[in-house]
């Protein structure tokens, strides 16, 4: 049976950070390519000299070419990466009786079941944020089991211990930076965007159907 990874992570999804967009996002790879993958981006990490975590956080003038030459190494594979936004102004735990944590489940179940395949099985890895992530993925991994039986494993991993987690947080920190802030006055950031608008062809401002790189704005109610 063929199995996919999925890289999982966040962005601006707390609830009083004062962001207006909370991302959730992976990256799918299956599961037999994840080490070809891996040895791939290390080969560029030595290229550029680059020790470091890859983090969007961490874009800068000087690694500039490192993480344009990611980008066009992720555009160059089979790797996809999906993401789900919400507007956190129009979330109404209230109407629904639920705590912000019901709602973090209930978007990351949207992030995980999309074009979730019978025939194949799954692995999720969350990157670990906090002292309650443990938690949160074994609640996430009931409510996944209880209409899919496909996820063999949902589980936590530290950033360090995955190439391809870094990079979901490189590619969502873009589509996060782009919604979220207002000025733009990391003109690496601003090229990197523009180098996946430019690969893609997509408008990520709105919701689309490409299977690379999906990109969904949730519609709250």
């Amino acid at each position: 049976m063929k199995t996919f990874n999925l890289y999982c992570d966040e962005s601006c999804h707390l609830e009083n950070d004062h962001k207006k967009f909370m991302f959730l996002g992976s990256i799918s790879s299956a599961y037999n390519q994840v080490k070809l993958h891996s040895e791939k981006i290390q080969g560029i990490k030595q290229k550029h000299n680059f020790y470091g975590e890859i983090k969007w956080a961490n874009v800068s003038r000087s690694k500039f070419h490192f993480y344009m030459e990611l980008i066009d190494y992720f555009f160059s594979t089979d790797l996809k990466f999906r993401c789900i936004g919400v507007e956190k102004s129009k979330i109404n735990n209230e109407k629904f009786n639920q705590s912000f944590d019901d709602f973090y489940y209930k978007m990351y179940y949207q992030l995980l079941n999309h074009n979730i395949d019978s025939r194949y099985s799954y692995n999720a890895y969350l990157d670990i944020k906090d002292t309650l992530s443990a938690f949160k993925v074994r609640k996430l991994r009931e409510i996944l089991n209880i209409k899919y039986s496909v996820f063999r494993n949902i589980q936590n991993i530290r950033s360090q211990e995955s190439l391809l987690l870094q990079l979901a947080d490189l590619i969502m920190g873009a589509i996060s930076y782009l919604h979220n802030n207002e000025e733009k006055i990391n003109i690496s950031k601003v090229k990197i965007i523009e180098k996946i608008q430019s690969h893609s062809k997509l408008d990520l401002s709105k919701t689309n159907y490409d299977p690379k790189i999906n990109l969904f704005f949730i519609e709250l109610r």
